[in-house]
């Protein structure tokens, strides 16, 4: 007994002379990192790719920096979501913004951000009624700062936003106010409660935006590897074969004649390197667009929307202190590699950063996230096409009943199709088109949209599946609303005088299984610009190309009812109710730009009329009525989504002289 007993004092002994030598001796704490002190300034950002840069080097052989003073975040730094927030006043219906009045003149940007506050769900018109208000800031470092608005009240349940880095000298403190301003100091931020925003050029578009301008995603032979960031603006080229390291000073400087100013289209390059002071925030935003995957060295603001976004899918971020390693890395890092980062950031820019808009939406977004929680938006829907904008929470939480997922998950969607049939007015009931749908094996349920003015038919056809009718359907939009007796994932949207043949019904829905996120028609139009009017046209004549089916038969998935319904701005569906035949354009609009796919054409029997829109009094046979219908949507939408396309998918066996026992779509299968 007294011999274990001076074992464990020994070794008690031991234990204490170890800690005292790794509190005593730096050199033997090399091998075993220690954690950062609880309130020590933290002199590095998290690495966003750490498995890039392995250890080449170990923590004391770095050089040390200047130590900097630790500053406390701006007033109200011990704030966070769950203390300076009250949740409580969004409960019922979500995030609703009441938009404080700007004091002074106000400008164009600061006037988009308004209109298109005030076109989304989340505008609230009465201060009372609104979960947050938002308060603008200047829309220049020098601008006029807003007043203190009325119902303040210390800042709890405000955003203060601002798309410059540094807000005006306001006379008040945030306190318990949200910050969401450009390119925020690390040492400021409080994450999980301020919001950081990209820092915009002055002529960023307020909605729709340019795309990205990436064209070839892997290099070709010759491509300079970096472009580096130049302090006075504008970058500088060097080459794979290049030894300079031009972000450290004790490093063998080429500057080279390759050069662009400030503002110019950004070269063609694989990595776009950006010191990590804040003025170079900027260059941030251009490398994302132009598909230069950025490498941020040390950065010390906060990357934008950080907390949803994952960077390391798009962005590396690098130690400064290692330059030799880090472009070493670079030269070696997996074409695979390379191609994923460069696809991430085109999907990033357009989704979250091509407009003023967007970058607006994204950040109330990020607030509505928090009051519903984590599950909202799952990090696959704000890091995957479409992104979480178009990925509304109010459908599902779930990434499995969207169209988008199916492919990288390695499913097909489940069940059979409703059938939604428009009887428009005057209209007649659709006995033959009933029975031919009714007859398909995939054919789940279907649903007769009643508009006409004259009585309900007495008697419907008997069917094997369900047949629900649902009267009063007044405005052409309502073909469009997400109704709940909707039992499927598939929607085969009709019109009373479409005529189909079930073989024609069955193969379309064998192609829409494998393009879920697509609309998948018969008929088509195709789009065009018209030099002569300075504007777009549209067509029903038969083309090579088309761009457009049209809903009077075409299967799409049901989600594109809740986008069509609670994200298209009011005026475009009063717009589609007042020129019926605008509603066929606004669908095609609305898939393409969440897509960036054009439509699928299947073979339509040249025994079935051609559908054409209706025209007007005196209208050509080439001039749809209401074209000017596609240029406002168009103008409201910021850019042209359609995409043309000369693809027609047509059954396997299609006029191959074999027997007809082996084709499955007989009628469509001749030979």
């Amino acid at each position: 007994m007294q011999s274990w007993r001076r074992k464990a004092l020994w070794l008690a002994l031991l234990a204490s002379w170890l800690l005292v030598l790794l509190r005593v001796f730096p050199l033997l704490r090399l091998a075993v990192p220690a954690r950062p002190w609880a309130g020590a300034p933290q002199g590095w950002p998290r690495w966003l790719d750490a498995e890039l840069l392995q250890s080449f080097s170990q923590a004391g052989e770095l050089p040390e920096d200047d130590p900097q003073p630790p500053q406390a975040p701006r007033g109200g730094g011990h704030c966070d979501w769950g203390a300076c927030f009250n949740v409580s006043k969004c409960r019922g219906g979500g995030l609703k913004v009441f938009v404080s009045p700007v004091a002074g003149p106000i400008s164009d940007t600061q006037r988009g951000i308004l209109a298109s506050i005030e076109s989304s769900s989340y505008h609230s018109v009465s201060p009372d009624e609104a979960c947050l208000l938002l308060l603008l800031g200047p829309e220049a470092p020098a601008g006029e700062c807003s007043p203190v608005p009325q119902q303040w009240n210390g800042g709890k349940n405000q955003l203060v936003l601002s798309l410059h880095p540094a807000l005006c000298p306001q006379t008040f403190p945030p306190g318990q106010a949200m910050v969401a301003k450009a390119s925020p100091a690390v040492d400021t931020f409080r994450p999980g409660f301020d919001v950081a925003l990209p820092l915009l050029p002055e002529a960023h578009p307020l909605r729709g935006g340019a795309p990205g301008q990436l064209r070839q995603h892997s290099p070709h032979p010759g491509v300079p590897l970096l472009a580096l960031a130049e302090e006075r603006g504008g970058w500088r080229m060097a080459g794979a074969e290049s030894p300079a390291c031009p972000w450290d000073g004790r490093c063998e400087q080429n500057r080279g004649p390759e050069q662009t100013p400030f503002g110019a289209t950004l070269p063609n390059a694989t990595f776009c390197v950006i010191p990590g002071h804040r003025p170079e925030a900027l260059h941030f935003l251009q490398a994302l667009q132009a598909g230069c995957i950025p490498v941020l060295l040390s950065p010390r603001w906060e990357l934008p929307f950080s907390e949803v976004i994952d960077w390391t899918k798009a962005a590396i971020v690098a130690d400064k202190r290692l330059p030799f390693q880090v472009l070493a890395a670079l030269q070696e890092m997996p074409p695979t590699r390379v191609l994923a980062l460069r696809q991430q950031t085109q999907f990033l820019w357009d989704a979250y950063f091509s407009s003023v808009e967007k970058v607006i939406h994204t950040t109330l977004e990020i607030i509505q996230d928090r009051i519903f929680g984590a599950s909202a938006h799952p990090s696959l829907l704000w890091n995957s096409p479409p992104g979480a904008l178009l990925a509304l929470p109010t459908f599902s939480t779930s990434p499995s009943d969207f169209p988008f997922y199916h492919l990288q998950r390695g499913s097909r969607p489940v069940g059979g199709f409703s059938a939604l049939i428009w009887v428009g007015a005057p209209g007649q009931p659709p006995l033959k088109l009933i029975q031919a749908v009714a007859g398909s094996q995939h054919c789940a349920q279907i649903l007769v949209l009643w508009s006409s003015e004259k009585p309900l038919p007495p008697r419907w056809p008997k069917t094997t599946v369900p047949l629900t009718v649902l009267a009063r359907q007044r405005k052409v939009s309502d073909r469009f609303f997400p109704h709940r007796a909707i039992s499927t994932d598939a929607i085969l949207s009709l019109d009373a005088h479409s005529s189909l043949t079930t073989s024609e019904v069955d193969f379309a829905f064998a192609v829409w299984q494998s393009f879920p996120e697509r609309m998948v028609g018969f008929l088509t139009w195709s789009h065009f610009w018209d030099e002569a009017q300075g504007g777009w046209g549209y067509t029903a004549e038969r083309t090579n190309e088309f761009s457009m089916v049209l809903t009077s038969a075409a299967f799409y998935h049901r989600y594109y009812h809740t986008l069509f319904t609670h994200s298209l701005p009011k005026v475009l569906r009063t717009l589609a109710d007042e020129a019926p035949t605008c509603v066929d354009v606004l669908m095609n609009f609305l898939v393409a730009a969440v897509t960036k796919l054009p439509p699928i054409k299947v073979p339509y029997g040249k025994q079935h009329p051609e559908a054409r829109p209706p025209l007007a009094p005196g209208a050509s046979v080439q001039q749809p009525p209401a074209q000017d219908c596609i240029n406002q949507m168009a103008a409201e939408f910021g850019y042209m989504p359609l995409v043309s396309s000369r693809l027609r998918l047509d059954p396997v066996l299609f006029k191959d002289p074999v027997s007809v026992l082996r084709k499955k779509y007989r009628s469509l299968e001749k030979p």
